[in-house]
């Protein structure tokens, strides 16, 4: 395999191209080590050397931190090694490893995701949320049924309204009908709204 190209990504960091291909992204000193250097040849068993114990080891430790960091779902978490320079197929093998120890899971991500925000948001909304971060469908019904109640709704609104200060005692005409207008747009149903606003308390 020849080295057609070693270009500075850092200050540190290499980007590595072998028969005018990307390969992988190597430290400086990692390229002393293995004696890379442009318009020379990279012995195979050495390139499979730099992929198994090099990128994939440095791949699979930026997996487990991006978890301890925050929860993510795996398409989120397939996207930072992504903008790591991952190769796609070391990618896949971070992920599969993470995998088996239980730290990527994106039905426990979905039920505490439903869990964490149902206090504030509509069962659309969270839908919605959820399938920009790469949950498919199938997942956040099961979330969703397991994790959210009717009454979430309710209660949802109710704190909603205690957010915008709003005093429906006293409120025109207008502005309930902005309330209307605010929480329709957020995805809660029509008749929900209706009757919270209806029947509201403060105290309650």
């Amino acid at each position: 395999m020849l080295v057609t190209k070693v270009e500075s990504v850092t200050k540190t960091k290499y980007r590595v191209e072998l028969d005018q291909q990307f390969a992988f992204v190597l430290y400086k000193g990692e390229l002393e080590k293995f004696g890379i250097r442009e318009m020379e040849e990279l012995p195979e068993e050495q390139y499979e050397k730099i992929r198994t114990e090099v990128i994939l080891k440095r791949a699979k430790l930026r997996a487990m931190h991006l978890l301890t960091d925050m929860a993510r779902t795996e398409r989120g978490l397939r996207e930072k090694l992504k903008q790591g320079m991952y190769p796609e197929d070391l990618i896949d093998a971070a992920i599969d490893y993470v995998k088996s120890f239980g730290y990527l899971d994106d039905n426990r991500y979905a039920e505490q995701f439903v869990e964490s925000r149902k206090g504030t948001k509509s069962k659309k909304e969270i839908r919605a949320l959820l399938l920009q971060k790469g949950i498919c469908a199938e997942k956040i019904d099961q979330a969703l049924e397991k994790c959210w109640q009717e009454e979430d709704s309710t209660e949802a609104i109710r704190a909603l309204i205690r957010k915008k200060r709003v005093d429906l005692s006293q409120a025109s005409d207008l502005e309930i009908q902005r309330l209307y207008g605010f929480f329709g747009r957020k995805g809660f149903r029509f008749e929900d709204v209706r009757q919270v606003i209806q029947n509201y308390n403060e105290n309650a």
